[in-house]
């Protein structure tokens, strides 16, 4: 059980540095209400909808629906993922998001989008999510001037994946499915990495499933050879290069067209593309995969520590949220 008084001893400390008060007394007010919820430091809670005020649709998927919601006792808004079982036994797809549950609720990272919890009844499983409340990250890239984003936002945004990704391989987890669609933005513009249906926790950190966005495939996929966890490496830079260009390098009319470019390493970069991106970029897409640069590297190199802070009004426009109607 969590040692409560000293847990608020703690909240109220960590909030000292908020120089506006009203701000630091709704946090500290609303860390106390989750302190103090039967659910804290209980390992054996049994969560139901009657913990949440369900609110306005944010979105749907092939399983399922998304929607914000309240958590009655604390008020912590989260988004709430409901799932029917009949869909995933129809798809066949009960022991992938048994595994996504089982990565997701274990990672703990400020760009990896939080699992708290999750329950099920007789015909649903419910996902408890952090809430991201700009939505998903391909909307704004694609909302961007040009379809783009600059170099600035790239830079940002490709050290925030690769350090969140670097986590990961930390904990044996291989992320296999990178793409702006699966990665969120919150409303003080810091990506957070999702959808990890397609992951895989492995201390081998040997596999051989091809899986994953037929742009995004890496080399050893597409050639049904074993791969390790650079394949995330090779993601993160087709990632960048879509950040900077408006769509992925290897995109094609047909999957054998797009697969032979991905073989021959066949990539084009526009003028506009900067030399230390074509560096790291160039870094990153590598035959073979032992030839990548690692994430750590990628996070200190050049062209990223030279852009990511290098003018911090190019961000991302902020949209109001709705009115979640709880």
């Amino acid at each position: 059980m969590a040692n409560k008084e000293q847990d608020v001893k703690l909240l109220e400390d960590s909030t000292k540095y908020i120089s506006d008060p009203v701000l630091q007394n709704n946090v500290v007010d609303l860390g106390k209400r989750m302190i103090n919820h039967p659910a804290y430091g209980a390992m054996d809670y049994k969560w139901t909808t009657e913990d949440f005020d369900l609110g306005a649709a944010l979105g749907r998927g092939k399983f399922g629906r998304v929607y914000l919601a309240r958590e009655r006792y604390s008020h912590f808004m989260v988004a709430m993922k409901v799932l029917f079982k009949s869909e995933l036994k129809a798809g066949r797809v009960e022991r992938q998001l048994l595994r996504e549950i089982e990565i997701q609720s274990r990672l703990k990272h400020p760009n990896i989008l939080r699992m708290y919890t999750w329950f099920h009844d007789d015909s649903k499983i419910y996902l408890v999510l952090e809430y991201a409340s700009q939505g998903e990250l391909y909307k704004h890239l694609k909302n961007s001037p040009h379809g783009r984003f600059s170099e600035h936002r790239s830079a940002k945004y490709t050290y925030q994946v690769a350090s969140a990704l670097q986590y990961c391989h930390m904990n044996d987890v291989i992320h296999r499915d990178l793409k702006p669609e699966n990665i969120l933005l919150t409303g003080n513009d810091q990506v957070k990495l999702a959808d990890f249906g397609w992951s895989a926790h492995t201390q081998s950190n040997k596999r051989k499933t091809m899986c994953g966005t037929l742009d995004y495939l890496p080399p050893e996929m597409v050639e049904g050879r074993t791969y390790d966890d650079s394949v995330d490496q090779w993601c993160l830079g087709i990632l960048c290069y879509e950040f900077l260009v408006g769509c992925p390098p290897f995109e094609s009319d047909n999957t054998e067209m797009t697969y032979e470019k991905i073989r021959k390493l066949q990539i084009s970069y526009p003028r506009h593309v900067s030399v230390g991106a074509k560096d790291l970029i160039s870094k990153l897409l590598q035959k073979p995969s032992k030839n990548r640069v690692s994430l750590v590297q990628v996070m200190r190199h050049p062209w990223v520590q030279q852009n990511k802070e290098k003018n911090p009004n190019d961000t991302v426009v902020i949209e109001k949220p709705q009115n979640p109607r709880i």
